[in-house]
């Protein structure tokens, strides 16, 4: 697999595991599960546009 897809995979899977913890963070009003979601969420966004760039480049 290509490192253009690898960081776009990876990065989807974070924004979900991100997500997940933003809806825990609320059930149960810990905040800092809820900012670990953000961040997580962020990161997963990033290395996704990452990956979209790399792809775009032709590697």
């Amino acid at each position: 697999m290509r490192t253009s897809t690898k960081d776009r995979v990876s990065g989807i899977a974070k924004q979900a595991s991100g997500k997940a913890k933003i809806a825990a963070g609320r059930a149960t009003g810990n905040t800092r599960v809820r900012a670990r979601g953000h961040a997580e969420r962020i990161a997963g966004k990033v290395q996704k546009k990452m990956g979209d760039r790399e792809r775009a480049r032709g590697r």
